[in-house]
């Protein structure tokens, strides 16, 4: 849930910092004084839009914070989210922040660190659900009528065996198109494969090989060259002239001298024995060169063959890979698709006859699924009517309708019939209502007014408030289209709705808001010559003032109805508790 909220520089917010707590919130003030910019700003915080135009006037930037309790029926899947991009400080809580700037780009940080916006929207999703005035959750989507239905009926083990099921199915089915495909345009990619297979083939390539060669390459254009040089190195060691003695001999007289001063200074032994091994080298270093100088060849043959494969093995790599290793790595799948092409047909048959098992099967879950989804169906719908005539909309009846599509390609269900089917079964289903009694069953997106989605939407969260796993909900003007003697059954609702949840909410309505168990009024004032909202935590006498403001005005009359209104839902919560 939201536990703090903190706000800086926004819009006409100056500073402000607010502390909730676990039940209902109602947030009370005139048109204008402020009460959405605190919506936006949690907005904001879950991901949603921030630009800089929200930043107040003559600053550089705002900032937005919220502390949140980690719910526990999400704590598995946030923690791991927030693992996975080092951002996990504690299972219990965590801090979003989100930094608007008016030059350079935004910063959204979780728990101190940077991160995306997106990632900031996917935790936000289990954690606030914003329902504005003209959106009112999702009952306006259709395609978000059957997700409804599902969290009211809890069948998501069902859900998830489907969609295993149905995944497997989809894989199956890639792999007949794949080789449908492949059968088609067999001929042209039987060549092809063939081809490729033999020309790397007949390179007879080995992993290596061109480092190798090109060593090689190297030491057959320079042979000339290297003969020289060895040659020189060998002569100076080995060969004499009459005017200079070869270094092999001029080392054997220091190694002679050495033993003989060794031989008086017996502390000169080691250093006549290291004149010994240097000796020894240059004997090794005299036999490496004479070997090395019969290895040189001048072979112009030689040559342009070594140049002939180095361009043989750059072709095949500009055509099957980067390396050697790589070339051979696309013959072996070469093989393995020629095998796959040439085996095609059993194999399909295999396949088809995979696919027609794993669509009976899958069409088994489809229907038990369906069943419990028909049968919750009518439970929601003696639920949410119930909650309706509480509601003051006595005689509206609702029904979450659910249909099947044709489909000539679908899963067959029953007498040959196919009907459509996706990653979440085979059926269709649309919310429909008929608010007034004699009225028959229409979409609730075509009919429904402000007022009656209102109550209809506070209906079925209500019935849907244990099933619901989102730990706070916001409603902003739920009272739309309500009058005053809906208000307290309004408020009793949200009330009750605030035991399973965090509720916040903006209301008009003091019967609504005599319900909460935290009041905060939002206004405006002039500060230092400038516009700020100021919110401030209403009890006792001032909550009972600005309950009599929202029935009226500052009288006797109105203040009696404040009273009223506040001990009507204080007995009313005393007896629902």
């Amino acid at each position: 849930m939201l536990k703090e909220l903190r706000i800086e520089n926004f819009a006409i917010i100056d500073r402000l910092e607010l502390k909730f707590g676990a039940s209902l919130a109602a947030f009370t003030g005139e048109t204008g004084a402020g009460k959405s910019i605190l919506l936006d700003a949690i907005e904001a915080l879950m991901g949603g839009r921030a630009e800089s135009a929200m930043i107040r006037a003559d600053e550089e930037r705002a900032n937005l914070e919220a502390l949140f309790a980690i719910p526990e029926a999400h704590r598995e899947i946030i923690c791991g989210l927030l693992d996975a991009e080092g951002l996990l400080d504690n299972d219990r809580e965590m801090l979003f922040n989100r930094e608007i700037r008016r030059e350079g780009r935004n910063i959204a940080r979780i728990n101190g660190r940077a991160v995306s916006v997106a990632l900031m929207r996917e935790v936000g999703s289990y954690l606030v659900d914003i329902h504005g005035q003209s959106e009112h959750l999702s009952l306006l989507t259709i395609r978000q009528h059957l997700r409804l239905l599902d969290r009211f009926a809890d069948d998501h083990v069902m859900l998830e065996d489907y969609q295993g099921a149905y995944r497997t199915l989809r894989t199956l089915q890639k792999e007949l198109d794949d080789l449908h495909k492949a059968e088609q345009d067999a001929a042209r990619l039987t060549d092809l494969l063939n081809y490729q297979i033999q020309e790397i083939e007949a390179a007879r390539l080995k992993a290596g090989e061109e480092a190798e060669l090109r060593g090689e390459l190297t030491r057959l254009a320079n042979a000339e060259k290297l003969s020289s040089l060895a040659q020189q190195a060998y002569a100076l060691l080995e060969e004499a002239s009459p005017d200079s003695p070869s270094i092999s001999a001029m080392l054997g007289e220091v190694v002679g001298v050495l033993n003989s001063l060794a031989g008086i200074d017996n502390s000169l032994q080691d250093l006549s024995a290291q004149s010994e091994t240097a000796l020894s080298i240059t004997a090794d270093i005299s036999r490496v060169l004479q070997d090395y100088m019969d290895t040189i060849e001048f072979n112009p043959q030689r040559l342009e063959q070594v140049e002939n494969r180095l361009a043989l093995i750059s072709t095949l790599k500009r055509k099957y890979g980067g390396s050697e290793e790589q070339i051979l790595s696309f013959a072996e799948n070469a093989r393995a698709q020629l095998e796959k092409i040439t085996h095609a047909e059993e194999r399909i048959a295999v396949l088809e006859a995979q696919k027609g098992t794993q669509m009976s099967g899958l069409a088994q879950k489809a229907l038990a699924l369906s069943t419990a989804r028909q049968f919750a169906a009518l439970t929601l719908g003696s639920a949410v009517e119930k909650e309706l005539d509480d509601l003051r909309m006595a005689g509206a009846r609702f029904s979450a309708d659910i249909q099947y599509r044709d489909d000539p390609h679908g899963l067959p269900i029953e007498d040959g019939r196919k009907v459509h089917y996706d990653e979440r079964g085979i059926d269709q289903a649309e919310f429909l209502i008929a608010p007034n009694p004699g009225e028959g069953l229409k979409p609730l997106v075509k009919i429904a007014s402000g007022g009656e989605t209102s109550r209809l939407m506070l209906a079925l969260k209500n019935v849907l408030a244990k099933a619901d796993t989102i730990p706070t909900m916001i409603f902003d003007e739920i009272d739309q289209g309500i009058g005053g003697r809906v208000g307290a059954v309004v408020g009793e609702k949200l009330w009750q709705l605030g035991r399973e949840h965090q509720v916040l909410c903006v209301t008009h309505l003091p019967q609504l808001a005599a319900y909460g168990d935290q009041h905060f009024h939002v206004y405006k004032k002039v500060q230092d010559s400038r516009t700020v909202t100021v919110v401030e935590s209403l009890t006792g006498e001032r909550r009972e003032n600005e309950l009599a403001l929202m029935f009226g005005g500052d009288s006797e009359a109105n203040r009696a109805a404040a009273q009223e209104a506040l001990a009507g839902a204080r007995e009313r919560k005393a007896a629902l508790a």
